[in-house]
This record gives C-alpha cells, sequence and structure tokens, in this order.
C-alpha cells in the first residue's frame, strides 16, 4: 500500500481561483474591503483588552481609483503586517488570519464583527487585476513590507518606506475587467455590498457649504451603525421607519410594523423584519430581504434561513453563523438553519401576538394588508399554525372581526345544522354574492368575508383540526342545511304539481350544467336562484390555487344547482299556464335573471337576453 500528501500546486490554483472560486467577478471589492474591516476591528480589540498601547484614533478604509494608470486602491488604517505575516498569510493560500485570530482570542473577540474565515478573499483580486501589490506597515515596531504577484507562482517580498500604519492594496486592473476604474460601478458596488460595513468607507470627496464657506468634505459610502445592530430600547418607531427608507429609498409607503431580531444562543442572529403593504402579485414581493454576514451584504435569496412564507416581507438578517460556500453564494446544509428558521416563525408570531393584544383595533386596521402572509404561515408552517389561533382573524361581509374561539361562540346557537355541525358561512365576493349575503343576514346568520386566492386550503385544514365544524360559501347548496324544521316553509304546490314543475323546468334548462332542485322558501325570496355544489366548487378553487396537481385533477366541469322556489308567484304561473311559448320564456327569462346574479350570463346569451329586454319595452 502506499500513501502520501496531495499536492496542490499554485500554478493550479490561480486559474481556479479566476475562473470558478467566485461566481461573480465584482465581489473581490467586497473582499478586499472585508479584509480591511477585519484589520481595524482587530486592532480595535487589542487596543481595548490593552494588548498594544498604539492609538486606534478613528480609522477609515478608503477606496481610490487611477484610471489612467489603470490603478485601484485599497487603503486601511488596521494593524497591519510584518514581513514575516505576509509570507505567513499572503504566500500560504488558504490560511486565514480572522481565523487564527480568532481562535487566539476566542474568548474576548467573539463579538468583535470579524468577517473571514477561508482566506482566500485576498486572492479574488486576480479576478479582475493581472498584478496585485500590498504595502503594509505593522502596528508593531517592525518595517514595512511591499508584495508583488503578478498572478503566477512569482512574488516578490521587500522592505519599503511606508511610514503610516495598515495595509493599501493596489490593483492593477486587466484589460478585461477595466469597468472597475469608472466611478460609478466602484460606488455601485460599495452601496451593494459595504453599505453597511462597522468602519467608514471614503470614496471621493465632495463640497458642503456656500460662497467662500464651501469646503472639501471626504464622501462616506456607507452606514457603519445601522439599526439592527443597536438594542430595540434604542430605537423610536420614527428610527424604524428611517432605517427602512434606507434600505428602500425608492419605497414611498411606510411598512405597517417592525419585529427586531436578537438572539446569542444557539446561534448569533440579529436583524429588523418589516411587513408592507403588499401588492397583488406576491411573486413580485419576494427577495426583498437582505442577508448580511457582520454586516457585510450575501445576498437577497433568503429561501431556507427564512421561513417560505416570510419571504414577502422586507429587512435585513445579519448572522456570523449561516454556513455559506467559500464564495458566499450559496447556503449549505446545515441544522443550525433551520433552527433559525425556526427561531424567525417563532419570533414573528410572539411579535403579532402582542401587537393584537396592545392593540387590537389598530391590528385590525391593517388586517387586509398582512392576511395573505398570515394565512400562508398557517398553511405552510406548522409552528406558526399552531400559535396563529392568537391573533388570526376571521372578517365578516360587515367589517367585525373574530378570532375563531370568538366565532364559534357567536354563531353557535344559530348556525348550528341538522347533524350537530357548527356552520360558518362566508363570501368569497361581495358585489358578486350580494343577493346571497343579504338572504342570509336576514335569516339572522354572520357571513364572513373570505377572498384570498388560498383560502380553501386554509379551510380545510381548519376543518381537520376543529370536530364538528364546516366552512360554507354562501351562495352554496349546503347553505339549506341550516334551516331548523320550525322555520321550514310548506310548499304551497301538492305534490303532482311540483313534480310537473320539475319537469317542465328540466326540459328547458341544460341538464349537462345545472341540477333542478325544488325547495319551499318565503314567498317573496327569488324564484330561481343558483347555487354550486360545495364539493365540487372547492375542489375547483383549490385546483386553480396549486391543489389540483396534488389530486392529480385539474379540470372540474361548470356544475351549479338550480333552486326553483315552489312558493314564488312565478312557479304557480308556470304550472298554471298552458301556453308553452309563453311558459318557455319565462323560465328563460328567470333563468338569464338568475345566472345574471351570479356573473354567469355572458356573451351571445348577455347579448340575447339585453335585446330581448329591450324589445319588451315597445
Amino acid at each position: 500500500m502506499t500513501s502520501g500528501k496531495i499536492n496542490v500546486t499554485v500554478e493550479n490554483i490561480f486559474p481556479l481561483i479566476k475562473k470558478f472560486l467566485y461566481s461573480d467577478h465584482e465581489i473581490f471589492l467586497r473582499e478586499l474591503i472585508s479584509n480591511a474591516t477585519d484589520a481595524t476591528l482587530k486592532l480595535k480589540h487589542l487596543t481595548t483588552i490593552g494588548e498594544t498601547n498604539v492609538e486606534y484614533g478613528n480609522p477609515i478604509i478608503e477606496v481610490k481609483i487611477d484610471k489612467e494608470n489603470k490603478k485601484l486602491h485599497i487603503i486601511d488604517q488596521g494593524l497591519g503586517m510584518t514581513k514575516d505575516e505576509v509570507e505567513k498569510y499572503i504566500n500560504q493560500v488558504a490560511f486565514s488570519g480572522a481565523e487564527e485570530f480568532l481562535e487566539k482570542y476566542k474568548d474576548s473577540a467573539k463579538d468583535t464583527g470579524i468577517i473571514g474565515h477561508f482566506g482566500l478573499g485576498f486572492y479574488s483580486a486576480f479576478m479582475v487585476a493581472d498584478k496585485v501589490e500590498i504595502f503594509t506597515k505593522s502596528f508593531k515596531d517592525e518595517p514595512a513590507a511591499h508584495w508583488t504577484c503578478d498572478g503566477s507562482p512569482e512574488y516578490t517580498l521587500e522592505a519599503c518606506d511606508k511610514t503610516e500604519r495598515g495595509t493599501e492594496i493596489v490593483l492593477h486592473i486587466a484589460e478585461d475587467s477595466l469597468d472597475f476604474l469608472e466611478d460609478y460601478k466602484i460606488r455601485e458596488l460599495l452601496v451593494k455590498y459595504n453599505k453597511f460595513m462597522p468602519v467608514p468607507i471614503k470614496f471621493g470627496t465632495h463640497e458642503e457649504g456656500e460662497g467662500e464657506d464651501k469646503v472639501e468634505v471626504d464622501t462616506i459610502i456607507n452606514n457603519p451603525n445601522p439599526a439592527w445592530t443597536k438594542q430595540p430600547s434604542d430605537l423610536s418607531d420614527e428610527d424604524y421607519k428611517n432605517f427602512y427608507r434606507e434600505l428602500y429609498p425608492t419605497q414611498f409607503e411606510d411598512p405597517l410594523f417592525n419585529i427586531h431580531l436578537n438572539v446569542d444562543y444557539p446561534f448569533n442572529l440579529t436583524g429588523i423584519l418589516y411587513f408592507p403593504k403588499l401588492s397583488a402579485d406576491l411573486q413580485m414581493q419576494k427577495d426583498k430581504i437582505q442577508l448580511y454576514q457582520n454586516q457585510v451584504f450575501v445576498t437577497d435569496n433568503v429561501e431556507g434561513i427564512v421561513p417560505d412564507f416570510l419571504t414577502m416581507l422586507k429587512g435585513v438578517i445579519d448572522s456570523p453563523d449561516i454556513p455559506l460556500n467559500v464564495s458566499r453564494s450559496y447556503l449549505q446544509a446545515d441544522g443550525n438553519v433551520k433552527k433559525i428558521s425556526n427561531y424567525i416563525t417563532r419570533k414573528v408570531a410572539d411579535k403579532l401576538k402582542s401587537l393584537f393584544n396592545e392593540n387590537r383595533e389598530d391590528f385590525e386596521s391593517k388586517w387586509n394588508d398582512i392576511k395573505i402572509v398570515l394565512e400562508y404561515g398557517m398553511l405552510s408552517e406548522e409552528k406558526f399554525y399552531e400559535k396563529a389561533g392568537a391573533f388570526m382573524l376571521y372578517p365578516t361581509v360587515d367589517d367585525k372581526f373574530y378570532t375563531l374561539e370568538e366565532l364559534k361562540e357567536a354563531t353557535k346557537d344559530n348556525q348550528t345544522d341538522k347533524d350537530g355541525n357548527l356552520v360558518i358561512l362566508y363570501a368569497s365576493n361581495k358585489d358578486a354574492q350580494h343577493s346571497y349575503i343579504a338572504a342570509a343576514k336576514d335569516k339572522g346568520y354572520q357571513v364572513l368575508l373570505l377572498d384570498s386566492p388560498i383560502v380553501s386550503h386554509l379551510i380545510q385544514k381548519l376543518e381537520s383540526d376543529n370536530e364538528k365544524m364546516t366552512f360554507v360559501r354562501v351562495d352554496s347548496d349546503h347553505i339549506n342545511n341550516l334551516i331548523k324544521k320550525e322555520d321550514t316553509e310548506i310548499s304551497k304546490l301538492s305534490e303532482d304539481e311540483q313534480k310537473s314543475l320539475q319537469e317542465i323546468v328540466e326540459n328547458i334548462v341544460p341538464k349537462d350544467k345545472y341540477t333542478v332542485k325544488l325547495e319551499a322558501l318565503d314567498s317573496t325570496a327569488e324564484p330561481f336562484i343558483i347555487t354550486q355544489p360545495e364539493f365540487m366548487r372547492r375542489m375547483k378553487e383549490m385546483s386553480q390555487s396549486g391543489g389540483g396537481g396534488m389530486f392529480g385533477m385539474g379540470n372540474f366541469p361548470e356544475m351549479y344547482n338550480l333552486v326553483v322556489n315552489t312558493n314564488s308567484p312565478l312557479a304557480t304561473n308556470i304550472i298554471g299556464n298552458t301556453d308553452e311559448t309563453t311558459r318557455t320564456e319565462s323560465i328563460k327569462q328567470a333563468m338569464d335573471l338568475a345566472k345574471l346574479s351570479q356573473g354567469l350570463l355572458k356573451g351571445e346569451e348577455l347579448t340575447a337576453f339585453v335585446k330581448r329586454n329591450f324589445n319588451n319595452l315597445k
């Protein structure tokens, strides 16, 4: 048997870095700024614990473009490096100085915000540069060093005359990357990736003041102390709104409310989530949450970290414990990810409960703007569903709001069917179902307004978890099960007359779409009423909103019930009229009116109906 050590040569490493290590070349700037930030924060930590007595001061990171000489400079005032440290940290690929520093000072440095982990970030510079130089002066009393490499295995390292503490990286930009010498491009990248870095970043200058008082001042690109890094007790409502505007400068509407995340065990996570007013297109609403690692922007695709139903929110999540691959582009499978997702779910549920308890009236006023998120959450996250009963609302068509327990209490006395089931009536469209709503309210029934696109799925879940309770749409055939025996009307027609009426109507009404049912209703009720079979309608709704794929059924036929009120004057006239033509016209007119009230009269039928009625006006 032979054993040995695999030899990875620098000749192989550089082409891999340039082509494959990082998915997007633009992140070289993020990595170099991150290194500069680490160097600065390390020095801050050493001065804080008294390990060095150098003056920390007010260090900044500066980015400068030298377009004429095709150079890009990144300059920090951090701890710098000695010649030996350059040998150790730069010439040994994938040796992470940040990792070593955190290990050495693990007890005191855990909250320093130091970013690096892989030790490869510096080499991302070779994706855009054909030559890189380092000028560095350590905070220790040792000579400065100058390192140069052209992307080959060869480098030079010598002393230099740099006198100021810190490191300057000089990138000689390659011909295929000259757009990184444009001001707008660098500014765009700094704002995208480094907008909230914990050390001020200078990029250029600008003038302030008027006339003789006009002065040139540094332009600081970033906000080193964003709201999510502060304690909630230190922030006002206006502070949260201002930060929202900073995150989304083109968003003109204020968020409805926010949730401040702050946990340090069993993982570190901070952030602020905002509930915005949602647009009708929920897909357009996604990918608005920004993920950071120690204030470095990583991605706005937080799938897996944030529960799916909350990806419609906006805001920031920052965690050093989120496991990303070496390029920070993709989430890696890790137990912490599920823990973070569960924590966020619980935190959001707790916040919603407190908002509901503290000011129910305000919570109700925002309900229509947040309900789709909460309904989706109840369907997709069991832990959220378990908590949602405390704040989930069910509005009526009259803008009254109930929790589920309150709704049960309000309807238990007069909305129970013959089998003892509590029947919750609801409308999905107040205008289209107006006549049915009015009829139900006349009987003293409560009618909810449940109009979201996923309500059929939510209803099914609620029914499965609440024994002896069923939801019935107000235009459903099932609503008649609510009528108590003592309230049931007696038909004015004999059995033979009813049989004759049914045959007459069935001969005219299309049998493939309508099932004729005779019912003895109040004489003032409409003579013809169209209802839908509850089961078929619900299955159709579920198939249209994504449930059809689960059952293997995507197309449901249009099926309706035509309820004929045997106590209506029209029913009596149909039986008593021997003129078949007149009788047929009466039935068709009544049928068209019933269809019109349900929005089912369209196309040629609607045109013929309108024409026929105009002719009757002559």
